[in-house]
């Protein structure tokens, strides 16, 4: 299964161009870099690695997406097909977009600063891990426990009124709504900051 590779207009390349002196994106180069599948795959294998890694390890690992099997029982023709397209096409357009750093004659590649502009697009596990909605589950099952145990009289627990007690999950649901806002904010604020330079 091989990825069909999108070059960017001459517009777009212009604009590559001129972000590595401002060492900012347009909203179109980010979506257009977005575009490419495998593109995406080395965002995601990056994230998630979080270290330099080399061009053979990314694109054994691509391949074995591609081709929904285990690194170890892919063919060669695998994996030159996706070495070949990542070191001649996608690594040096995501170097001159300065998403990556490529060192092409060591094969090493590592994200960016400009990097966090993409990941908010990226549904990987590493930017899942920063939902709240574990945290949310996690208060409502406590919460549950707590006022279940006051109200069966479990020791320890009924000297606090039941409704005290359901009062204090309340708040502590509330303050968590608060520090979600509070940090969903600062992280808009941030993405808008950087995309606003370059409008």
């Amino acid at each position: 299964m091989s990825s069909v590779d999108t070059s960017l207009p001459d517009e777009l390349s212009s604009s590559v161009s001129d972000t590595e002196t401002d060492d900012q994106l347009s909203k179109d180069v980010i979506f257009e870099l977005l575009k490419n599948r495998r593109r995406r795959e080395v965002l995601t294998y990056l994230l998630e690695a979080d270290e330099t890694v080399t061009l053979g390890e990314l694109a054994e690992q691509i391949a074995a997406w591609e081709n929904d099997t285990s690194v170890n029982a892919l063919s060669s023709d695998q994996r030159k097909r996706v070495y070949v397209a990542l070191y001649q096409t996608h690594l040096p357009k995501m170097d001159d977009a300065g998403i990556v750093e490529y060192d092409q004659d060591r094969g090493l590649i590592s994200l960016s600063d400009n990097a966090d502009l993409l990941m908010m697009y990226l549904d990987t596990d590493a930017h899942r891990q920063d939902r709240w909605d574990r945290w949310y589950a996690g208060l409502s099952i406590v919460g549950g426990v707590l006022i279940a145990a006051a109200l069966l009289g479990v020791p320890g627990l009924t000297a606090l009124p039941t409704l005290a007690l359901a009062g204090g999950v309340v708040l502590a649901f509330f303050a968590l709504s608060l520090a979600h806002a509070v940090t969903n904010r600062e992280h808009e604020r941030t993405v808008d900051g950087k995309l606003s330079r370059i409008d």
